[in-house]
């Protein structure tokens, strides 16, 4: 005859998750104490270092300023428009990545920097950037 008491019997669980914790801990500490375990060997060099140098080479950009009357100032001489394009087409043929900066006066009006945006796309550049001035009043964020 069986006897049953009163205490509920409990059945044992086996947890698996702590176990895979307790594997990935073990794997990680062994692939970093193998990595401490290579012995590297290296010779020792004795390279010249290198002296002050300054480059003879300026960057190739052409920098365009616009006025308020519309006028192109190239390195703030002006040019006319027939001077600026073969300017424009002897830099381009040379290099045809060379860099053009348009810059427009405070007071220049949008339509002459937009004329000459257009001027420089019809000489066949296409690195062309608008360079702008923050206002002192208004912080760069």
């Amino acid at each position: 005859m069986k006897i049953r008491t009163p205490i509920p019997e409990k059945k044992s669980r086996l947890e698996i998750i702590p176990l895979i914790d307790i594997m990935f801990f073990l794997l990680a500490s062994f692939m970093m104490v193998s990595l401490q375990m290579q012995i590297v060997q290296t010779l020792k060099a004795n390279l010249p270092t290198a002296t002050l140098a300054t480059s003879t080479t300026k960057p190739d950009i052409v920098n365009l300023d616009v006025n308020k009357d519309g006028d192109v100032l190239v390195d703030d001489k002006a040019l006319a428009l027939p001077d600026l394009y073969s300017m424009l087409t002897n830099r381009y043929s040379m290099n045809t990545n060379v860099p053009v900066y348009i810059t427009g006066a405070e007071d220049a009006t949008h339509g002459s920097v937009m004329f000459v945006l257009d001027f420089v796309k019809h000489a066949g550049i296409r690195n062309i950037a608008i360079a702008v001035n923050a206002e002192p009043d208004h912080p760069n964020p």
